[in-house]
């Protein structure tokens, strides 16, 4: 491993010092610097000593912080360490060829959900890694847990060598690192009475156990094997399930524990909790409370009474569209905006896959060709890469302008991304 700075900072104390990219840090204050987590955990004292490879060379500097801020550097991605488990239910097994690399990267690596929030299955954790972890408290950190029963864990994630999840979490929380654990509930496999006895185990951990969140199976149309998907008799049981629990749970401790993901509400066609149940949504990233933020965001929002003559046309995915349309009402009532809302169906990986993030470039093509006579459409960004303007299948947003003929601004997934996208639409 190695900490090869990938940039620094203009007007930087680094840049000062003389540190430049492509310089590998080797220490801190004598410390071995591995990667960002080694330089995140050693640069916190005022005085820091940095021994660097440069050409082949070493060279030592002296850097003196200015208060709390960061000195001015960024590295290379680490390699990152790959899942050796055969989950019956991996989302990337079930993906077609042809898409971005970077999807198929199955990763299991504790760093990665230290920095990220990326879920790891505690399979592949060396006594290193522990000391590490320990030592260096790398807290939050999120664990799939699927359920206490090893023998039904093993089976969900294809590996009979999977330690015990009781005893890993034990160990972790015994370093007080706090985790926060999802179970993927697959129908006939982990929910029921299993899913009920997994949730009594886990109440032990808290509250180094912060949340738990229960999120459907993802089935593609190209998956294999017998696992079906979330029906509305399954979500209406795990919300049950969930509900007498989080109830038992808040009473003892003011904290319901568990929490669940918005498609269960959506297929069981019942009213998501309140706004105040979510606490500070632990879980949003993994679809745990997005459709109740984005409406409690809808109702503070201040809208512009009047813009210049503006068309723009939105897209969403099938589960989000009805919650997604009360607001676009509202915005028919600025003067001057003239919005379609077009709800694209995933073709792409069939119709059970309904959530706007995994839409293609292809289907989002299909949906607005010939519909609206918008000159911009807004996408929300879940649906491009991070750091390019591209879609799940290598299709481009400049791939969309010239097929439509039409303006494409990608726009933040809020209340607020959007009008921002309206008036960035208007400004043009």
């Amino acid at each position: 491993m190695a900490a090869i700075i990938s940039k620094v900072e203009e007007g930087s104390i680094a840049e000062e010092k003389g540190l430049k990219k492509g310089d590998t840090l080797l220490s801190i204050n004598n410390h071995p610097v591995r990667d960002v987590i080694d330089y995140l955990f050693y640069s916190k004292e005022e005085t820091l000593h940095l021994k660097i490879n440069r050409d082949n060379k070493t060279h030592t500097i002296m850097i003196k912080r200015r208060g709390n801020s960061d000195i001015g550097i960024e590295f290379r991605s680490f390699r990152i360490r790959r899942c050796r488990n055969r989950c019956i239910f991996c989302f990337v097994d079930q993906l077609p060829k042809g898409m971005r690399r970077s999807l198929y990267i199955k990763d299991d690596d504790y760093r990665m959900s230290f920095l990220y929030g990326n879920y790891i299955t505690l399979t592949n954790l060396t006594p290193a890694d522990r000391r590490r972890i320990a030592e260096q408290r790398l807290s939050p950190l999120y664990v799939s847990i699927h359920s206490t029963d090893n023998t039904i864990r093993r089976k969900m994630l294809g590996n009979p060598k999977a330690g015990d999840i009781i005893e890993g979490l034990r160990e972790l929380t015994s370093y007080r690192i706090r985790i926060h654990g999802q179970i993927v509930v697959c129908p006939g496999i982990n929910d029921g009475e299993n899913l009920q006895k997994t949730l009594r185990e886990l109440q032990r951990f808290y509250p180094y156990l912060q949340s738990v969140a229960l999120v459907p199976v993802g089935l593609t149309r190209y998956r294999k094997g017998s696992i079906r998907p979330v029906n509305r008799d399954d979500a209406l049981r795990v919300i049950e399930i969930a509900k007498d629990f989080r109830r038992k749970f808040k009473k003892r401790h003011g904290d319901p524990l568990v929490h669940v993901a918005d498609e269960f509400y959506i297929k069981a066609g019942v009213p998501f909790p309140s706004y105040k149940e979510y606490g500070d949504f632990p879980q949003i990233e993994n679809g745990v409370g997005l459709v109740a933020s984005f409406l409690a965001s809808t109702k503070r929002l201040r809208l512009p009474k009047k813009l210049d003559e503006t068309r723009v046309a939105v897209i969403t995915g099938v589960s989000f569209a009805p919650y997604l349309e009360d607001f676009i009402n509202r915005l028919r009532a600025i003067e001057g905006l003239s919005i379609d809302l077009i709800k694209v169906k995933n073709e792409f990986f069939g119709p059970s896959v309904t959530v706007t993030g995994l839409l293609t470039g292809k289907d989002i093509f299909k949906a607005v060709v010939g519909t609206t006579k918008a000159e911009c459409l807004l996408v929300p960004d879940v649906t491009l890469k991070h750091d390019e303007p591209v879609f799940l299948d290598n299709v481009t947003i400049k791939d969309i302008e010239e097929g439509l003929g039409i303006h494409v601004i990608p726009v933040e997934s809020t209340p607020e991304g959007l009008v921002r996208g309206i008036i960035n639409a208007n400004k043009r």
